[in-house]
């Protein structure tokens, strides 16, 4: 009797647990099967396992749920409790999310660290002004440039219809006498093959997420910078957690932001040769082309710099520093 008595008090407190479990829709910018979408699937299991089922996270990849340049938003205003976005693509609203795409101050995954060690309590700041929680942050690959021919100087670029992303992207695209065009990664494939977009600069994954081999020709691996995609929470909704929910949530992002950032580090040389076994011309940028970017890089680094002001210059600072 004692043991029917326990099981059913048992089963009276998971029925209890289930009945009041909450549930996160979580929007994500890009395709499930990109590595970032991934892993945060795997973050959104480890949530579900650490709170023994008590708050389970539903990931909706591909834009599907709200489009890259709505998920910020809608984490702000609380219509989704947690989203992921390139937060280089609000640069607008604060020069410092746009730390990670200053080119060629950070061109590798150690660079890249560094960096944001140095920037995330400023990003922690800002973003708490506007009701979010910062939880993690995974690296892209180090970004090349997408052509439909031979480019061997930043005067043959001239009058090009470059796909945006950011306020940085946009730039190299006035600068090198381009013509920007805004295209969220979903949209990237159609862009292409009516002409909307006719090159633009993003990592392998990108390029082989979209199969852009359908219709580019030439990849330069500028290794320019490696953008960051971030995941947040509505302050709100994270105020309206206990303890032990708030503390799964920053283990698990812990754990997806080393995952997350070793999966980058595994995949970069991969996706590059799938490029090339795609027929790509996968090469680095030729001398010409190299020191026309440099300097493209070093107008964008002093623009940055005071756009950023004292904030900006203590991030680059604290990264230069020893």
């Amino acid at each position: 009797m004692k043991r029917l008595i326990g099981l059913a008090a048992s089963l009276a407190f998971f029925a209890s647990t289930a009945h009041g479990a909450e549930k996160w829709d979580m929007p994500m910018a890009y395709a499930d099967s990109n590595y970032h979408t991934q892993n945060g699937k795997r973050f959104a299991e480890a949530v579900g396992v650490c709170t023994g089922g008590a708050l389970e996270i539903v990931v909706h990849g591909g834009g599907s749920l709200f489009k890259g340049n709505e998920i910020k938003r809608a984490v702000q205003t609380g219509q989704a409790p947690i989203g992921e976005r390139l937060l280089s693509a609000h640069q607008n609203e604060n020069a410092v999310f746009g730390f990670d795409s200053v080119p060629f101050l950070a061109s590798s995954f150690e660079a890249s660290d560094k960096l944001w060690g140095a920037a995330r309590g400023k990003l922690d700041a800002i973003l708490a002004d506007q009701n979010l929680v910062l939880l993690y942050s995974v690296p892209w690959p180090p970004q090349g440039m997408y052509f439909k021919r031979e480019i061997n100087a930043v005067a043959d670029m001239a009058g090009i219809k470059f796909r945006a992303y950011n306020a940085a992207t946009a730039r190299v695209a006035e600068l090198a006498e381009m013509l920007p065009v805004q295209v969220e990664a979903a949209e990237l494939s159609q862009a292409l093959a009516t002409g909307v977009a006719e090159a633009f600069i993003s990592s392998g994954s990108t390029g082989y997420d979209r199969k852009v081999w359908e219709h580019m020709s030439h990849f330069y691996d500028t290794q320019a910078w490696l953008p960051r995609n971030y995941v947040f929470v509505n302050a709100d909704a994270w105020n309206g957690l206990d303890a032990q929910a708030q503390n799964c949530l920053r283990s698990s992002a812990m754990l997806a932001e080393a995952a997350g950032t070793t999966r980058a580090r595994e995949l970069t040389g991969w996706y590059l040769a799938q490029l090339a076994a795609n027929g790509m011309s996968v090469q680095a940028p030729g001398e010409q082309l190299m020191a026309d970017l440099t300097g493209v890089g070093a107008t964008m680094s002093a623009e940055w710099a005071e756009a950023a002001g004292a904030e900006g210059a203590e991030i680059i600072d604290a990264y230069k520093a020893d």
